[in-house]
């Protein structure tokens, strides 16, 4: 199955339609017998973000660095302890409506309701809360009926088998009513959280090309969350590397990709099995230990396992503009001074 790539970058500029300016996130581990806080752990640590109407922004990197805590920040699910969050509103005023596509469907979609059912079922929670109905569709059986069936031919699915409950349907076909489910509502933005990881390779392919038909057809945003190099760089315009609640390095998806600035993108890159590479590791091999997030390190977070370390990484990193490419950002005062493409 060809994978669908997607558009270029060379693109208008877009407005921002999620704008994430220095959120923090730390979650209580320990009080003491007066109930305060007195230990925490540091999933996100200063984040800024500015997801672009229309693209797909892809979050990298290895368990345990903050994607799926950025992912419930972006979906409103969980406030942050810090800094600020903002959806742009849209044109009724309301701000962007976030949705969200699961890794796993088979645990995240009801089991008690047929497929139409769970396909619209955003449709009706929205209308509920909503002062008055926001549209006619959740006023009657028939009109979701047909909203289901509408968004299940867009999906790929048929009509008649909705009236099967999700366990009935395969991996890919679970997914395709996650997909739909999504869309129910009419959101600006979906964020894909590992979608094809539970999948076998050929309807991963399949569910790639989906997602790129969709946002063409749609003119959604894609907030792509996985630890797949290839699914990212397949599907997405811009990246961003996550170690340890940072952003480390954000740029376009070939910049990234193809000339990794941060030591952790490169180590996080040359994981994955490639026959050739733009870049020559010459590199001792860092530790793999992975330092806990209750105490987060001085400097440079990856210092530690960094085998490029050297003096000044214990101060504070900012991001840092490429030369080259002026919108590749890179945490790493070392990769600023070193050639783009080290020989």
């Amino acid at each position: 199955m060809t994978i669908i790539r997607p558009a270029g970058t060379d693109r208008p500029p877009q407005s921002a339609v999620l704008d994430l300016r220095d959120v923090r996130v730390r979650f209580p581990m320990a009080r003491d017998w007066r109930g305060r806080v007195v230990q925490s752990a540091h999933a996100l640590n200063g984040v800024d973000l500015r997801i672009l109407r229309g693209e797909a922004f892809g979050i990298v990197g290895e368990s345990g660095c903050g994607k799926s805590t950025l992912a419930q920040v972006l979906m409103g699910l969980l406030p942050p302890t810090e800094g600020s969050v903002q959806r742009q509103p849209r044109d009724d005023g309301r701000p962007a409506n976030v949705q969200i596509v699961f890794q796993d469907p088979q645990s995240s979609l009801d089991p008690r309701l047929p497929a139409w059912k769970v396909i619209v079922e955003p449709v009706v929670v929205r209308g509920r809360r909503a002062a008055a109905p926001e549209s006619a569709l959740w006023q009657g059986r028939a009109a979701l009926r047909a909203r289901s069936a509408e968004l299940a031919a867009q999906v790929g699915l048929r009509p008649e088998t909705l009236d099967r409950y999700v366990h009935e349907f395969s991996g890919g076909q679970r997914q395709r009513i996650a997909i739909a489910r999504a869309l129910s509502s009419d959101p600006d933005v979906i964020v894909l959280d590992e979608p094809t990881s539970a999948l076998d390779i050929s309807v991963q392919a399949q569910i790639l090309n989906l997602l790129q038909d969709l946002r063409r057809r749609h003119g959604l945003t894609y907030v792509l969350i996985s630890h797949n190099v290839s699914v990212v760089r397949h599907l997405c315009d811009r990246i961003a590397v996550m170690y340890l609640g940072q952003i480390v390095e954000q740029g376009a998806a070939r910049d990234v990709l193809e000339s990794p600035r941060h030591p952790y993108t490169r180590e996080l890159l040359d994981a994955v099995p490639r026959l050739d590479r733009p870049w020559v590791d010459d590199a001792p091999a860092a530790p793999v230990e992975l330092p806990g997030n209750r105490t987060l390190p001085v400097g440079c977070f990856f210092r530690e396992r960094c085998p490029w370390a050297t003096r000044g990484c214990e101060l504070p990193q900012p991001l840092l503009h490429d030369a080259d490419a002026p919108q590749h950002l890179f945490r790493c005062h070392v990769a600023q001074r070193s050639p783009r493409r080290p020989e």
